[in-house]
């Protein structure tokens, strides 16, 4: 990974809007209250309004509109209008690069963010922290594309099979997309267990100490590049990540969740 400094000084950095560095800061005080989430999103009109966009989105499963983010804190819990308020900045942010397709990176990476989030409530781990770092796993694959357009248009023209785009990465450029987003997140200042994850994701097994963070990112990037969901492909995974994680198969296979249960916010 000796290069991946020397891209960071030649790409420009999106500029994240002071309300997102308040709600990263909160990730780093366990005793944050609801009304201080709120109040910083609430700064806001234009994030309110998509907060409630996604809230209210289908993959949500209310039966009544969500019109206040009182409501949706009531409704959702406050670490949910948090990470997704996060993700309505990064949405912004990250301007799309030539070579990808914007809803479509999106909605992969909103599969990876739910994923992971179900994946991490079968081993007890905090759900909103996995389902975060796995909504930013592809953000590296952005900083690539503005400094290496052309590497960026042959990884992708590659068949998108399950996992095969970080070992093209590593092979083109000595480190994967969820490093660079591991580099970035670090220079945002995020809390050093999601930077971990994110790097230790591509290689989970060759990280130590282990990141269960990481495994369960690694999981969840495969399960968003399946071309189909179905009980079966949990055979198809990597068998030495799922044991690391002491993941039960049998509950993987009958709680699976399906891809139009997540969030959705590939048009805000």
């Amino acid at each position: 990974m000796s290069d991946l400094p020397s891209m960071f000084k030649a790409v420009k950095l999106p500029v994240m809007p002071e309300v997102a560095h308040s709600l990263i800061r909160t990730l780093h005080d366990e005793d944050v209250s609801i009304s201080k989430v709120r109040d910083i999103i609430a700064k806001d009109p234009t994030l309110t309004a998509k907060v409630l966009r996604a809230a209210n989105s289908a993959g949500m499963g209310l039966r009544r509109e969500i019109g206040t983010l009182d409501a949706a804190i009531a409704m959702t819990g406050m670490s949910q209008v948090r990470t997704l308020a996060l993700s309505a900045c990064m949405n912004v942010a990250f301007p799309m690069v030539a070579g990808l397709d914007r809803a479509e990176f999106w909605r992969n990476s909103m599969a990876c963010a739910g994923y992971a989030h179900w994946l991490a409530g079968g081993i007890g781990m905090d759900g909103q922290e996995a389902w975060l770092a796995g909504m930013m796993a592809r953000l590296g694959e952005l900083i690539i594309g503005q400094n290496a357009p052309a590497i960026l248009a042959e990884i992708e023209k590659q068949p998108h099979i399950p996992g095969d785009r970080w070992k093209r990465e590593q092979q083109a450029l000595g480190f994967t997309e969820t490093q660079v987003t591991a580099e970035l997140v670090r220079r945002w200042h995020f809390p050093d267990e999601i930077v971990r994850g994110l790097d230790a994701a591509s290689s989970p097994l060759q990280a130590q100490p282990f990141s269960r963070l990481g495994g369960v990112l690694h999981l969840a990037g495969w399960l968003a590049d399946m071309p189909f969901i179905e009980p079966v492909i949990m055979d198809a995974l990597p068998g030495d990540v799922i044991a690391a994680l002491e993941l039960n198969l049998d509950w993987m296979r009958s709680r699976m969740p399906q891809p139009d249960s997540f969030f959705d916010v590939s048009a805000l």
